[in-house]
């Protein structure tokens, strides 16, 4: 025991020695450099700043930093070197042996940064003072650039690349403000041509069918938007993308399902894209029409077996992304739904033609009942159709003068002759009567 609390004690010690050194030892570090620079000063080595430093818009978002060594400055066998740090829009500081450095980053809040000379001699570094220059921000009214800005890149089967981006007019903006889009990219520089507009006519969105951005490239896209008003000033706007993070990938493809009992297999092959298979992961939404349960199951490989219940119908759908390590983007659409179950696998063709009927059928019932009501409002039926005339029946009054006839010759007649007279001519009232309503009704 004794031994073991000398140890703990001794731990103890030693860790506090060492919290002690490691505070003391930037001080020692700081006092060692500042000697080596006043033994430099004690030479008589002077270190002068930069000179002629100037800041140069290059292209959209990009920055040119230039300067020239100082003409006054003596080496003497040492290194010169430069150390840049950008000031806004955002901090960076890095060193450079050049005398020019380019930087992309978002002008429209302007730009500036500060330089000076570094001077390395046998080990022993000595620096100059600063020299700042700056980029005013470009001229525009407030809250007249756009809002909302949000891009996104499709690919197509032939791996050529689309761009749209959408916006909101800025709050301040004049009703006829006109508001164009440029995009930059590896060096490219290209207008939009094809844009939307909301209903002051203002342009909110553009689309580019075919660009410049390489869909195997992990570059930046770069965004400018200005825009111009007879009223104000249109302030511009830019914002950087990096090209993956923005990248809507494309649906998986043929997909297939094997059912054998419950067990089901679903496969399919990756997207259409210019990337590794390795680089996709997908999602598989399965969904139980008689529970109306919804899953999501996430894989990195190309097929998937799971267990479903085969009494009942499922229908199951795809999407796509890349991994992070990819450079994650946007998910995929899904893909067309496949039904499995108790009745027979419906894909997604059978669903096709099943919308495509259904549709067809409504609308010839539509045109079949619009037709009718047109038929009835200008009295075309009549007029295709016109009513058959009744013809003449000339047998009919051939009966007639006989029964006539017969009357007149009855009141000539003896007496029994002229009793029966009154029963036939009773009967040929009838036959009259009934020839005269049905004339009538016809």
């Amino acid at each position: 025991m004794v031994l073991k609390h000398v140890l703990i004690t001794i731990s103890i010690d030693y860790q506090e020695d060492m919290a002690i050194v490691l505070s003391i030892f930037p001080i020692l570090l700081w006092t060692a450099m500042a000697s080596q620079t006043n033994l430099l000063e004690a030479k008589g080595i002077q270190v002068l700043p930069p000179v002629n430093f100037t800041l140069t818009v290059s292209a959209l978002a990009e920055v040119l930093l230039q300067w020239k060594p100082n003409p006054g400055q003596e080496q003497k066998n040492c290194h010169v070197s430069y150390d840049v740090e950008i000031l806004t829009p955002e901090s960076e500081k890095y060193t450079t042996n050049s005398t020019h450095s380019t930087r992309t980053v978002v002008l429209h809040n302007g730009f500036s940064a500060r330089l000076q000379t570094q001077l390395l001699c046998n080990n022993s570094k000595i620096e100059s003072n600063w020299v700042t220059a700056e980029l005013q921000p470009p001229s525009g009214a407030v809250e007249t650039s756009v809002a909302n800005l949000s891009c996104m890149i499709y690919t197509s089967i032939n791996n050529s690349a689309s761009l749209h981006c959408t916006w909101l007019a800025g709050q301040a903006a004049p009703k006829d403000t006109k508001y164009f889009l440029f995009y930059r990219y590896n060096g490219y520089t290209e207008e939009c041509q094809e844009y939307n507009k909301d209903k002051w006519g203002r342009n909110i969105g553009c689309q580019i069918s075919h660009t410049y951005i390489k869909t195997s490239g992990f570059d930046q896209v770069i965004i400018h938007i200005n825009g111009s008003s007879k009223y104000t000033a249109i302030k511009p706007y830019e914002q950087l993308f990096d090209q993956k993070a923005i990248e809507k990938v494309n649906p998986p493809r043929n997909v297939t399902v094997v059912l054998k009992q419950n067990n089901c297999l679903v496969k399919w092959k990756n997207p259409a894209s210019s990337l590794f298979e390795q680089c996709f992961e997908y999602e598989l939404n399965i969904y139980n029409c008689k529970r109306d349960d919804q899953q999501i199951l996430k894989t990195k490989l190309n097929s998937f077996s799971l267990t479903i219940d085969d009494t009942c119908r499922n229908s199951i759908q795809i999407r796509a992304n890349l991994q992070s390590w990819c450079g994650k983007g946007f998910w995929s659409d899904w893909t067309e739904p496949l039904y499995i179950g108790k009745d027979q696998l419906r894909t997604s063709v059978d669903s096709k033609v099943y919308r495509v009927l259904t549709a067809l059928l409504v609308f010839i019932c539509s045109m079949a009942l619009l037709i009718a009501i047109i038929c009835r409002k200008c009295h075309l039926w009549r007029r295709l159709f016109p009513p058959i005339p009744t013809p003449k029946n000339s047998l009919k009054n051939l009966f007639l003068n006989n029964n006539y006839q017969r009357a007149r010759i009855c009141t000539s007649e003896t007496e029994t002759e002229t009793g029966s007279c009154p029963e036939d001519f009773g009967s040929y009232s009838e036959d009259l009567y009934f020839d005269v309503l049905e004339d009538s009704v016809i």
